[in-house]
C-alpha cells in the first residue's frame, strides 16, 4: 500500500510539473506601425498581427490605447499554439497634426503585457490649398 501511495504521489507531482510547461507566447510581426503623412480623413484601421508560439493557448484579456483617439479591437477567442491572430486599431485621421500612440496588449502570455507603438502625421490638403491661394 505504501508503495502505491508513493508511485501515486510522484504520478500527481510529475503531471502538475508537465501542466505547469505549458505557457503561450505572443510574438508580433512588428510592434511599431508607421502611418507615414496621410490626409484628414484617411481610413485609419491598420492591423498588428501576431502568433502564438507557445505551448498553450493564448488569452488575450484587454487592450487599451493611450488615449480615445486610438480604438482597438482585440480577438475574442482564445488563439491556440501555432496559430495567429489579429489586433485592429483604429486611429481618428480627423485630428490634424503628428500622432505617437501606445496599445498595451494583456494577455495570459509569459510576458503578460506587450506595448504597441502607432505613428504618424495627419495634414488637412484643404489647408495647404488655402495657403497656396493667398
Amino acid at each position: 500500500m505504501k508503495h502505491f501511495v508513493t508511485i501515486l504521489l510522484i504520478t500527481l507531482v510529475g503531471f502538475t510539473t508537465q501542466a505547469q510547461d505549458k505557457v503561450a507566447k505572443i510574438e508580433f510581426k512588428t510592434d511599431v506601425i508607421d502611418y507615414g503623412t496621410i490626409e484628414r480623413g484617411a481610413d485609419g484601421l491598420r492591423v498588428f498581427e501576431f502568433t502564438n508560439t507557445g505551448s498553450a493557448p493564448l488569452i488575450i484579456t484587454k487592450v487599451k490605447a493611450s488615449c480615445g483617439c486610438t480604438v482597438p479591437t482585440k480577438p475574442e477567442d482564445p488563439i491556440m499554439p501555432g496559430e495567429s491572430g489579429k489586433i485592429e486599431v483604429k486611429y481618428d485621421t480627423n485630428r490634424i497634426f503628428p500622432f505617437r500612440k501606445t496599445i498595451t496588449v494583456t494577455s495570459n502570455a509569459e510576458t503578460p503585457n506587450v506595448s504597441l507603438k502607432i505613428k504618424g502625421n495627419v495634414f488637412d490638403p484643404d489647408a495647404i490649398g488655402a495657403e497656396n491661394n493667398k
